[in-house]
């Protein structure tokens, strides 16, 4: 099983939005995908429809195997399961802090799910914290969306310093290009001087009302509007990542 954990410490860069397109990407008829939505806000589970139950919260997904099994919900689209998130996941970072090895954590609880899924997509909430060093820890690729702008740019060199210090594999850091504008001048230039960079992957989403009325059809625009050019671009995304992941 292939993980790949939608990651950024800004918030606002279209993390949730390219998970959820990659994800419906990604599963086809013979590759079982699922999608983990990490976020206390639950946004990848408002796109799909899909509410937690009643009796799950934290502690149960930290139990991980059996209690994540039993919650991983069936979305509108065939082969992509997803395990939705709960308010109390805003406490997992407290949780997390008194159990034993923390940032091995969710390496070990989701063991179980290797037989079942050949990708699993972490959508990560948008901070620095021992859950996300968890997620870190436990995926494969950490795909960093990247709004073409100084602020941005600047919390990518800090998530991979983070990484350089603490003894981490920088290496498993993809980030790309997110809302692209290419009408303004600091986009153009931006992309343009970071082309050559390794950490960054090719392929850019640009900035689409269509990505923002996934809102309001709450579904992946892959299934709603496949030849948009927002839409053609995460297929190509999708297609760099996956070519990345399988080396």
């Amino acid at each position: 099983m292939k993980t790949i954990a939608l990651y950024s410490i800004k918030g606002g860069v279209g993390k949730t939005a390219a998970a959820v397109n990659l994800s419906y990407l990604a599963a086809t008829p013979s590759t079982r995908t699922l999608i983990c939505d990490l976020d206390p806000q639950g946004a990848s589970s408002f796109y799909f429809r899909i509410t937690a139950s009643r009796k799950y919260n934290s502690e149960k997904f930290l139990k991980g195997n059996e209690k994540i099994a039993s919650n991983i919900k069936a979305t509108d689209f065939d082969k992509l399961d997803l395990l939705p998130s709960d308010l109390s996941y805003r406490n997992l970072d407290i949780e997390l802090s008194e159990s034993k090895s923390p940032k091995k954590k969710l390496t070990k609880n989701l063991e179980g799910l290797a037989d079942e899924y050949e990708y699993l997509f972490f959508d990560c909430p948008p901070n620095l914290t021992l859950l996300s060093e968890s997620v870190f820890r436990a995926s494969d690729l950490i795909l960093v969306p990247v709004i073409p702008t100084t602020l941005s740019i600047r919390t990518f060199s800090q998530l991979v310093d983070f990484f350089n210090d603490n003894g981490l594999d920088s290496s498993r850091i993809a980030g790309f290009f997110s809302m692209e504008e290419k009408r303004k001048t600091m986009h153009r230039e931006i992309v343009e001087e970071f082309s050559a960079n390794p950490a960054m992957l090719r392929q850019a989403i640009p900035y689409s009302s269509d990505v923002e009325k996934m809102g309001l059809t709450r579904a992946p625009l892959n299934a709603t509007h496949p030849k948009s050019p927002a839409a053609q671009a995460y297929k190509k995304l999708w297609e760099e990542v996956r070519g990345r992941i399988e080396l």
